[in-house]
């Protein structure tokens, strides 16, 4: 058991941090604002979760310009996806234990 509970990354244990995992892993990318209204958090809540996820490699930002107006995109990154899929896993072996 001790061995299954290492595996699970603390990085996605909050319910939004998982969110946006989740959305990124099927979708690869997708805007600040699709993901804040997908996910139905605030903006503050929503980009200091990302930051913690930017910071530990899990996602990427890119910033542009649609019609003038600017738009942050957040990409999963291979690390990112890697880390996921393992916690995703460590999360089902927990379970199966039950």
């Amino acid at each position: 058991m001790k061995e299954i509970l290492a595996k699970i990354n603390k990085s996605f244990e909050n319910r939004v941090r998982l969110g946006i995992m989740s959305v990124l892993s099927i979708h690869r990318s997708m805007d600040f604002t699709g993901l804040k209204e997908l996910l139905d958090v605030t903006d503050g809540n929503l980009a200091s979760h990302l930051r913690a996820l930017e910071e530990g490699g899990f996602v990427t930002m890119e910033k542009s310009f649609i019609n003038r107006k600017p738009n942050t995109t957040y990409s999963i990154t291979e690390a990112g996806m890697e880390s996921f899929r393992s916690h995703l896993k460590a999360l089902e072996e927990l379970i199966s234990k039950q």
